[in-house]
């Protein structure tokens, strides 16, 4: 993590002097430096991943279920680093509807485990 601070601080610091001489040069480098940082995580997530689906698989869960809250949770960070990118370069309006579509794609995703979980409750309520 010092690592990833002290890179993204450096660049903060190079980019907020170079932005008085050539702006766009600055952007392009602090999205440079901020895909390297999402690149250098991959490892860790793929990591996580794996743990994730190793203890799914001790505990006998469906991995469809599995599969799909993991995808849910990297539709969420990717259309948040997305939407910081178009912030970053000015296009808010942009940031926003990429943040909606994520929004969107999650709650389309999320539709057939909310529907499992509806029909469990009703299962379990006593008919009568």
């Amino acid at each position: 993590m010092l690592k990833i601070v002290g890179i993204a601080l450096i660049t903060t610091f190079l980019a907020l002097i170079i932005k008085e001489q050539k702006p766009n040069f600055a952007f392009l480098l602090v999205l440079f430096v901020g895909s390297a940082i999402f690149i250098f995580l991959v490892d860790q997530v793929h990591a996580i991943i794996q743990m994730v689906e190793s203890i799914a698989t001790n505990a006998n869960i469906n991995m469809v279920y599995v599969e799909t809250i993991l995808k849910i949770i990297g539709i969420a960070y990717i259309a948040e680093f997305a939407s910081h990118i178009s912030k970053d370069a000015g296009q808010g309006a942009l940031a926003a509807k990429v943040e909606l579509a994520g929004k969107i794609l999650i709650l389309a995703m999320a539709i057939p485990i909310l529907t499992v979980l509806i029909e469990t409750v009703i299962n379990l309520v006593p008919k009568g």
